[in-house]
């Protein structure tokens, strides 16, 4: 058996997943979380195909702790215990390789990359362009390099897809010394889940993702959209930061940088304030006071005035992209939904999608409202274009990458 262990790290708190490379399935999944707090807390699942340790103590074959977690090295001991304690055996699934997601690559790295102490100070350095993540995913990186101390660990970078943007596309038009000096250009984020989902629609249509021109549109509390030409990110709508393109949870999205100058010297505004507005305090949650999509579409459905408002909002910007997507493209073959809104909300999919049937994009409302849960196809019969539902699987995504790295 060959096991990769997935680790997805922040500030505060990890996810981890022991997954069967053989098999593609999850032995194992869990979080620590509340790290460097009074209290943290610790949850472990196993899957059902697994027997586990102290079955009786949980009927759902979940566990729960509470306990002093000072640190990452001290969150990956707690989790070595979970494992130790209710299975799978470690012994039995040694992982071969650790993955870890790591948001910001920069131009520097392009695909996934065996950690060395090199790459940790680069990760390091990097963080003045991800602040609230990549200090996170290397607190984990180097707690788990003593807890995994034998294994390669290898890093796999949201912005490494889209280094494959053509200058054009990633080129702002600002002063170019000082955009050179600052790094100062399109990144792109959501890059594993925007190439998982690519190659699986492919894979779902029984063709080469080389023939196919795809629109993914990845929509959960962040949201992005990307255009891929033969498999390769060709455009995406969030910028140096995560902060540009679509509506968000928290997130403004696009906006006229204007508006910054207009609240620092009208609403006397600090830079830290309009960062924490413009991140935490703006899009669905700044429109209505929520910040979770299925609570905005109750309240709209009841007649909330500025939740339908919102809904609008939300939907027409995805429509602004696809459209201007299809018209870099060229030519479009598929449009794939994926992630927790994109999955699981049919109002948003026939939305933004609605009124584009020149361009022969049809959703068929039967396909698009059934409850099936899998990859499938939404768009009518007579589409032009192939309307598909993928879900995403970014753990899997960043454990294929790894154990590809060290083989």
């Amino acid at each position: 058996m060959t096991a990769v262990l997935v680790v997805n790290s922040g500030s505060s708190s990890f996810k981890y997943q022991l997954i069967e490379m053989d098999t593609e399935t999850t032995l194992a999944s869990g979080l620590v979380e509340r790290i460097g707090e009074l209290v943290g807390q610790s949850s472990h699942s196993v899957a059902a195909t697994q027997p586990a340790t102290e079955v009786p103590a949980s009927a759902d074959r979940k566990w729960k702790r509470e306990l002093p977690i000072p640190d990452h090295t001290v969150g990956f001991a707690v989790m070595l215990e979970a494992f130790a304690t209710h299975g799978p055996s470690l012994t039995a699934h040694a992982p071969v390789a650790v993955g870890h997601r790591v948001v910001h690559g920069g131009a520097r790295f392009h695909q996934p990359t065996l950690v060395t102490p090199q790459v940790e100070r680069d990760i390091d350095e990097l963080s003045g362009l991800a602040p609230l993540h990549n200090p996170g995913a290397l607190q984990g990186i180097v707690a788990a390099g003593e807890a995994f101390a034998d294994v390669p660990h290898v890093a796999i970078f949201d912005t490494a897809f889209h280094q494959t943007l053509p200058p054009e596309a990633f080129t702002y038009a600002i002063n170019a010394d000082l955009a050179e000096r600052f790094r100062i250009r399109r990144y792109g984020f959501h890059g594993t889940s925007h190439g998982f989902v690519a190659r699986e629609a492919a894979n779902f249509l029984e063709r080469p993702v080389e023939d196919l021109n795809q629109i993914v549109l990845h929509l959960g509390n962040g949201g992005s959209a990307c255009a891929v030409a033969g498999g390769r990110s060709v455009e995406t709508s969030m910028g140096m930061t995560p902060l540009e393109g679509l509506v968000m949870g928290t997130r403004s999205g696009d906006i006229d940088p204007g508006v910054l100058f207009h609240l620092n010297h009208r609403a006397g505004l600090d830079f830290d304030e309009l960062d924490t507005l413009l991140n935490r305090g703006s899009g669905l949650l700044g429109l209505t006071g929520r910040g979770d999509l299925r609570d905005v579409l109750e309240a709209a459905s009841a007649g909330d005035g500025p939740s339908q408002l919102a809904i609008d909002v939300y939907v027409h910007r995805i429509k602004g992209y696809v459209g201007a997507y299809y018209a870099q493209l060229g030519r479009v073959d598929v449009i794939a939904f994926t992630a927790g809104v994109g999955e699981n909300a049919p109002l948003v999919r026939s939305r933004a999608l609605s009124g584009l049937e020149a361009l022969g994009i049809r959703i068929d409302p039967e396909r698009n409202t059934a409850a099936d849960r899998g990859a499938r196809v939404i768009s009518a019969d007579d589409s032009a274009v192939t309307v598909l539902v993928i879900p995403t699987n970014e753990e899997l995504e960043i454990a294929r990458q790894t154990l590809t790295t060290v083989r």
